[in-house]
């Protein structure tokens, strides 16, 4: 191909050469004609003989002139040609674009119109279930007065989860603080009486840590767990962290218990990844920790333990968060600053600054499924629900929906775009082995109810 381009070029130029040396062979013999024949003088007969090849060039250059015109509007007619065509192949694509969005949206209505009956029935279900299990857990209270585990304890409020789901290892917020329900352990004691148990059963190692999954949606592979802590009364009855909590508040007990809880989830994180590098532990703090004489001690014991900082969050709650004040700031700076992050729950409401938390480290936010579906009885909100997760998620946040407890709440709360999910559906809260928080010889796995156990699940494994 190159060698006959250069064929060619070289032809078109022996061309020209050859009609130029023609011209002015021509030129000179009609000066000579002019000269010798007609008598014209030598300089007139070579005027008239060099207007031959300017004249040539003329010609030469106005044909070239029209030859080129002559290409240019033919390519021009050819485009015009060419937009045409393509003016009515988008004509008619818009056509069967237009037709098919209506097949769809007829294939839509209709699939609609057929689910419809569908999910009024799994609604009606899901009622009847939660009716169901409401009059299970009632009965299983009845049953347990004398003694026992507290696990089967009614709702504390209206739209929160059960006891054990909703007990951490943190203060609730003052200024909202539910009332304290019965607790046989605790029945017959006055205040003080209350907190020096509270204080003995710290002392005495009888804070047991219990773990709860949080899964991805809609996968429910296991990504992170909660820890939660629960009070081994002296009679053996398991108290929840919501009720024991404000007495050891009141008591000033609660750096003690965040130190003790902290050293535990130290423990427990090292463990879960020797199993699989892609887990985190969340352990809940009070505020009240971060200006404790002693948090210099835990700042010690924290900093040691830097290399886990990305698997251990550290949780408050929304109350928490917004009474902080400077001093409270500094500890979150500081923690921060060893490259640990945080996570909010307990909101009442979504009038939140994702831009002020970001920048203090907060990384997760969790509410419960009840107030993000804007079930009845939850709060206000100041932010639609349905976009709570990508405005998160814009200021790099992660959305967890807690206290789930049936499978439709799961369907909804997927089309609110959220990632993961915690709660009774997918498992209780189940205690730690003691074996699992002493070293890393042995397996860390939950005991199951009823005193088995069950080998704690790591991250890539299967539904819990």
């Amino acid at each position: 191909m190159v060698l006959r381009k250069r064929n060619g070029v070289r032809m078109v130029r022996i061309r020209v050469i050859f009609i130029a040396v023609c011209i002015v062979l021509i030129a000179a013999a009609l000066g000579a004609v002019l000269y010798l024949r007609l008598g014209f003088s030598v300089t007139d007969a070579v005027l008239v003989a060099l207007c031959l090849p300017a004249a040539a060039a003329v010609y030469s250059a106005v044909a070239a002139d029209k030859r080129e015109r002559a290409v240019v509007n033919q390519q021009v007619s050819e485009l015009v040609r060419g937009s045409s065509d393509l003016a009515r192949q988008l004509a008619d694509f818009d056509r069967r674009l237009g037709a098919a969005e209506g097949k769809v949206e007829t294939v839509l209505d209709k699939a609609l119109a057929a689910t419809a009956p569908l999910a009024g029935e799994v609604e009606e279900l899901s009622r009847l279930v939660k009716q169901l299990a409401d009059l299970v857990a009632a009965h299983d209270v009845v049953l347990a007065r004398p003694g026992g585990d507290d696990r089967g304890a009614p709702h504390a409020a209206a739209g929160a989860a059960p006891a054990a789901a909703i007990a951490s290892a943190k203060p609730a917020d003052p200024a909202a603080a539910p009332a304290v329900r019965e607790v046989a352990a605790f029945s017959g004691l006055d205040k003080d009486a209350i907190i020096a148990a509270v204080r003995a059963a710290i002392e005495g190692g009888r804070i047991d840590l219990y773990l709860q999954p949080i899964v991805t949606l809609p996968q429910r592979k296991v990504r992170y767990y909660e820890a939660m802590s629960r009070l081994n009364a002296e009679n053996g009855e398991v108290v929840a962290a919501a009720d024991f909590l404000p007495y050891a508040e009141a008591g000033a007990l609660l750096p003690k218990l965040d130190g003790l809880a902290v050293s535990r989830c130290v423990q427990v994180v090292r463990r879960l990844l020797l199993k699989s590098g892609d887990i985190g532990l969340f352990c809940n703090l009070s505020s009240a920790t971060l200006t404790d004489a002693g948090f210099p001690q835990l700042l010690e014991f924290i900093d040691a333990n830097r290399a886990i900082a990305p698997s251990l969050i550290f949780e408050f709650t929304q109350g928490a968060v917004r009474a902080m004040g400077p001093a409270e700031h500094a500890g979150l700076a500081a923690l921060a600053g060893r490259g640990f992050h945080f996570s909010m729950d307990n909101l009442t409401d979504l009038r939140i600054e994702p831009r002020e938390l970001t920048a203090r480290g907060f990384r997760f936010i969790k509410v419960s499924a009840g107030l993000l579906l804007k079930r009845p009885g939850a709060a206000s909100t100041g932010v639609q629900p349905a976009e709570f997760s990508d405005l998160l998620g814009r200021f790099g946040i992660d959305l967890i929906a807690e206290r789930i407890e049936s499978e439709p709440v799961v369907v909804d709360l997927l089309d609110y775009d959220v990632r993961f999910g915690q709660g009774f559906l997918f498992s209780p809260p189940r205690p730690v082995r003691p074996d699992a928080l002493q070293g890393v010889a042995g397996d860390a796995a939950p005991a199951a109810p009823g005193g088995g156990s069950a080998e704690l699940v790591h991250a890539g494994s299967g539904s819990n």
